[in-house]
């Protein structure tokens, strides 16, 4: 879905579409805008804005969908939503304002841990044990 008929939506379900709010999305396009916006130069044209770009990064992070699955939602092809998605992330993580918290600020003083333990057991399968007197060879002079 283009950008310009997601406009109309609320803030909170275009979060709910999104991921995120409508600021983070804002500055996000600004921090790519200028790598990713081809108007005026000379080479091939992007057939998205660069809001729609973005907006495939996020359906790609978000939902987890395949990059061909995309591409046919957004009428591209798979390795193009690939190369889109690739420069969105290099461009965001370059920036260094949407980053995560690194391990040494998650591990600090102060964090609960829960932990949840699963108990596995594994079950040996039946099947019919591999020797050679459990197979039957066939002669050639048998066959006609």
């Amino acid at each position: 879905m283009p950008y310009r008929e997601l406009e109309s939506l609320s803030g909170v379900k275009f979060k709910r579409l999104c991921g995120v709010s409508r600021e983070t999305f804002s500055a996000m396009v600004e921090v790519v805008r200028p790598a990713l916006d081809r108007r005026g130069r000379k080479g091939g044209q992007a057939k998205l804005s660069v809001e729609d770009q973005m907006l495939v990064a996020l359906e790609y992070w978000r939902e987890y969908r395949s990059q061909f699955h995309i591409g046919v939602s957004w009428g591209l092809h798979e390795t193009t939503v690939g190369r889109i998605v690739r420069k969105v992330e290099d461009l965001l993580v370059k920036c260094g304002k949407f980053r995560l918290p690194s391990q040494r600020q998650l591990y600090q003083a102060g964090w609960e841990w829960k932990v949840m333990m699963v108990d596995v057991g594994e079950i040996e399968i039946e099947r019919p044990r591999k020797n050679r007197n459990a197979t039957t060879g066939v002669n050639k002079n048998a066959t006609p």
